[in-house]
């Protein structure tokens, strides 16, 4: 077919197979029209010159490496492209022949013959704006002279030392890979334009290939010369012009990379006092140049953090569109390429999502990654990490076990897990089975102590949960002996040290635990948890001033911790009396309001704006507050009052909507518990001052909070027992037990009502549940041994009796267990 065409339509023909880059074709095309058309030798050379020159730059980009392979291969096509440059009767094809030559030359290597051939050719005399009518493939050869320009001078030595000289060179390169850049995007749209038109799209296999190395090259390294050389505000200026250029199929990797650039210099180089606003007014008068986006309805950033978010948000969309899910292995080297862009782009989305606590953006962001991401622990490790800001620790745990599939060695996962199932998933067992993970694989001997601790803190949390005693005894006995272990790996891990005390203490081996907590203070001094332990121990010791010295030092280290100052109000009850006590609840009120405050305001995206770091981490310190403080004060160490205080929440909430007048509360609910443990707490206050009437308003204002809280019934069976209405009391103690079966201070307290009213053997077994529940309780050990006494039991009540005065001797003023056992 093509045979038959005439010499007039082969060279239309053969320029659109140039602008297409179809080099076979236009040889083909060529050779005919040298058949038809003898005269026409001149450019069939060039198209034989061009093609070859073309192909071997598909197949090797011009480095010092390919050097010799040009020099070799390419001599027959630099003396065709010379004798046409030479030959001024075809003025089109000699100084495009120029062009190539230069580029040719640049591919050899030899930079100062390719500066000497662009200054013959005047191309930078060549005057066009956009209006002007020129072939596509002629701007592709301006634009990559500019280039190679730009990069023969970047390559050629400077004679001159000057200063002076060295600038004006460097202001050289940027401006010709500046127009380079220019005159490149142009030429891409209006080939696009023009493929449109003639009905062919032609789209390229690899990033790259329609750009060429050289443009793509010119395009990227203006701004980042830019602020090599200091001119940060140029440099982003000209990151912003090439974004705003109309997009493109063929541009669309490039906006890619250049969105993922600019969004990492405004991240690493610029502050918000730095940063320089979008003018939508050219940087500068460039009558050549790309379409750019222009209008009343575009989207302008107001600020830097919300410029850097668009950047990447753009980068991520184009990312995941282009991503290969084809995993076959000729598309291995195009997969991995696109997927370590992606990669790159969430790693900078996670930096900028994390400042602004925005986590549950960027676990949806992740989980649009999940579909590209297969068998890749990076990207599955940060979904995970997203997942467990959100708060959403469920779902983080089931990507965690894959995490630990695709790196079954990776110890930092197996620990990550461990806390997860301890703290907030209460999934015990399971935590211990990560934590033997560790143990069993790893060969790090700190990573070994963490696990050690983690399997410690497992045993310990199991412990409390169970009923039989010599099963809790075995437990607490293999905590012990994981904490020791840990020490022994680590002796200065501050960590290993606390909890070692802790469960030392818990065992009521109160002088080693003195000793361990001390050394863990030694060597991390400002360890709240310790401090406090440090307290409470002093307090079994019953040295209650020392311990209320400790205490005001540790709060001036944290004045806002709550735990502290309730441990401070009981230290106060019993050295200065209930009424000091009081003021200190005041002040717990008014600091529960405050961090009621920000925690309401949490940043989630539905509620607020997003948050600077300030009150990030404001936020984060009050739900650290918060989960803390929440089940303190319980009267339980076993993990059903877990499971209790789920229920009455419950209970409470449907209780409370039955109210016409019910509103939502905002907040979490954990703060709500956390001021209902300050009412009960000042009840508790009320009631040793025999002001029972308002130890009742405390228990009313709880009671509006959590309706059916077994701690509520509670309180409320201790104001009735104060006023000695034991009936009332006993059936209000009755609910407490009924909704949580492990609240110690009720089954206590109901054994004595029940003791009032002379129901002895019923009180006998409400307390033998309490030190069963509790076997350190001296309380309940005392009062046992009061009722087996009424029952006629002398021997088993001075076994109580002795029991409950051993016990006392080394009380702490509130239980061990109200400190956290955390793995940090």
């Amino acid at each position: 077919m093509a045979s038959k065409l005439k010499p007039a339509r082969l060279e239309s023909e053969i320029e659109r197979c140039r602008v297409e880059a179809n080099w076979k074709r236009a040889l083909e095309l060529a050779q005919q029209l040298g058949q038809k058309s003898p005269d026409m030798i001149s450019l069939v050379n060039f198209i034989l010159a061009e093609s070859k020159l073309e192909e071997f730059l598909s197949e090797h980009q011009p480095s010092e490496r390919t050097v010799a392979k040009a020099k070799s291969e390419l001599n027959e096509t630099e003396q065709k492209l010379y004798d046409i440059s030479r030959n001024k009767s075809v003025t089109k094809l000699s100084y495009e022949s120029e062009l190539l030559l230069a580029k040719l030359h640049y591919c050899k290597g030899a930079y100062q013959t390719a500066l000497s051939t662009l200054e013959k050719s005047n191309f930078e005399d060549e005057k066009f704006s956009a209006t002007t009518s020129l072939s596509n493939r002629h701007l592709l050869l301006l634009a990559e002279s500019h280039a190679i320009k730009g990069m023969c001078l970047e390559k050629t030595a400077l004679n001159s030392t000057s200063k002076f000289k060295v600038n004006e060179r460097e202001q050289q390169i940027i401006s010709c890979l500046e127009k380079a850049g220019d005159i490149a995007l142009l030429y891409l749209q209006e080939k696009e334009k023009y493929q449109s038109s003639s009905g062919v799209m032609v789209i390229p296999a690899h990033p790259n290939e329609t750009i060429g190395c050289i443009i793509d090259y010119a395009i990227q390294q203006t701004p980042i010369l830019y602020i090599k050389n200091g001119e940060l505000e140029k440099g982003i200026g000209r990151f912003r012009d090439l974004l705003r250029a109309v997009e493109v199929r063929s541009t669309q990797n490039l906006r890619l990379t250049l969105a993922r650039q600019l969004a990492e210099v405004l991240l690493r180089g610029v502050c918000a006092n730095t940063y320089i606003t979008i003018s939508l007014s050219p940087s500068k008068d460039n009558a050549v140049g790309p379409k750019i986006y222009e209008g009343d309805s575009l989207f302008v950033p107001s600020d830097q953090n919300e410029e850097i978010l668009l950047l990447l948000l753009i980068a991520e969309a184009v990312a995941t569109r282009e991503a290969v899910l084809d995993r076959t292995q000729e598309l291995n080297e195009t997969r991995l390429h696109a997927f370590n862009n992606a990669a790159a782009i969430y790693d900078l989305l996670t930096i900028t999502l994390v400042k602004r606590a925005q986590f549950t953006s960027l676990a949806e962001s992740f989980e649009r990654a999940m579909r590209f991401s297969f068998e890749e622990f990076h990207i599955w490790h940060q979904m995970a990490n997203s997942l467990i800001c959100a708060g959403r620790h469920a779902q983080a745990i089931l990507v965690l076990n894959e995490c630990n599939r695709l790196q079954p060695d990776n110890a930092v996962v197996c620990l990550q897990a461990a806390r997860l199932c301890y703290e907030y998933l209460h999934q015990y067992n399971e935590g211990i089975e990560w934590s033997v993970k560790v143990i069993d694989k790893c060969n790090n001997s700190h990573l070994l102590s963490r696990a050690n601790t983690a399997l410690g803190i497992g045993y310990s949390m199991k412990a409390s949960e169970t009923k039989l005693r010599s099963e809790r005894e075995k437990l607490h006995i293999q905590a012990l002996s994981a904490f020791r272990k840990s020490h022994s790996l680590d002796p200065y891990d501050y960590l290993a040290l606390f909890h070692l005390a802790l469960q030392l203490a818990i065992l009521r081996q109160i002088p080693e635990a003195f000793n361990f907590v001390k050394l863990a203070l030694k060597y991390r001094n400002d360890h709240i948890h310790s401090l406090h332990l440090l307290a409470l121990l002093l307090t079994s010791q019953k040295q209650y001033d020392e311990a209320l010295v400790l205490i005001h030092a540790a709060l001036e280290e944290y004045p806002d911790n709550l735990s502290l100052l309730l441990t401070k109000s009981k230290l106060e009850e019993i050295v200065i009396g209930p009424e000091e006590a009081l003021t200190t609840c005041k002040l717990m009120l008014k600091l529960w309001k405050d961090i009621h405050e920000i925690d309401s305001d949490d940043g989630s995206d539905t509620k607020a704006p997003a948050m600077d770091r300030n009150t990030f981490d404001k936020r984060s310190l009050a739900q650290l507050t918060i989960n803390e403080f929440s089940e303190r004060g319980s009267g339980s160490i076993r993990a059903e009052s877990i499971a209790a205080s789920r229920m009455e929440r419950a209970l409470s909430e449907v209780a409370s909507s039955l109210n016409s007048t019910f509103h939502p509360r905002s907040g979490s609910q954990q703060s709500w518990m956390l001021q209902a443990q300050i009412w009960l707490h000042l009840a508790e206050l009320f009631i040793s001052l025999d002001k029972t009437s308002e130890a009742d308003n405390c228990v009313n204002e709880t009671t509006g909070l959590f309706p059916l809280s077994h701690q509520v019934y509670f309180m409320k069976g201790r104001v009735l027992e104060h006023k000695q209405r034991y009936l009332e009391a006993k059936i209000c103690f009755e609910n407490s037990v009924a909704i949580n079966p492990g609240h110690t201070k009720s089954l206590h307290h109901l054994g004595m009502v029940l003791h009032n009213l002379n129901e002895n053997k019923l009180a006998e077994k409400a307390l033998r549940e309490a030190v069963n529940a509790d076997p350190t309780s001296h309380q309940s050990w005392l009062s046992l041994g009061i009722v087996l006494e009424e029952l006629g039991h002398h021997d088993a009540a001075a076994d109580c009796h002795a029991k409950g005065i051993e016990l006392e001797l080394t009380s702490p003023i509130v239980s061990f267990t109200v400190i956290p056992r955390l793995m940090q």
